[in-house]
């Protein structure tokens, strides 16, 4: 078997395809529907939608109906609009995952529209109707968005 050249060796590795390491599996989802998210994530144009994004927003709306209970929980306004804070808005996690679904093939789509459909169910149980949310809010027509929300003032 021949020897690969010393100078070969030490030159950069080039991924196959332009794709880096293959992305991580995300938690509950096949590693199919993983792999489409992350090329919706890694071709998207949109600033809060980036590699790993659907994963964090997948955990904080996973995460918001902790401690479990029935008490009802009022999603955290957030003040900081970067990529990272807006997470602690579920509300913001929630939009990241309804633009992630309308960009996935068919299959993708209704493996996580099952996942999201059932947080839903488990959110519009925790949560309050907002009566005046069309004032309030600057995307009212999302139902999420239309629930009582704790304010960053009221602490």
């Amino acid at each position: 078997m021949p020897r690969s050249r010393p100078g070969a060796l030490r030159a950069p590795q080039t991924p196959h395809f332009g794709w880096s390491l293959p992305p991580d599996r995300i938690h509950g989802l096949s590693a199919r529907t993983s792999l489409a998210i992350h090329r919706v994530e890694r071709l998207s144009g949109d600033y809060y939608i980036y590699p790993g994004a659907t994963d964090r927003a997948l955990r904080e709306y996973r995460a918001f109906f902790q401690p479990p209970g029935r008490r009802p929980l009022y999603p955290q306004e957030t003040t900081c609009s970067c990529r990272g804070c807006s997470f602690y808005d579920v509300r913001h996690a929630r939009d990241v995952l309804e633009q992630v679904v309308q960009q996935l093939p068919f299959r993708p789509r209704a493996e996580l529209e099952g996942h999201v459909r059932v947080l839903d169910s488990r959110y519009r149980e925790r949560t309050l109707p907002d009566p005046f949310a069309a004032r309030r809010q600057w995307r009212s027509d999302r139902w999420w968005r239309r629930r009582l929300a704790r304010s960053p003032e009221a602490g």
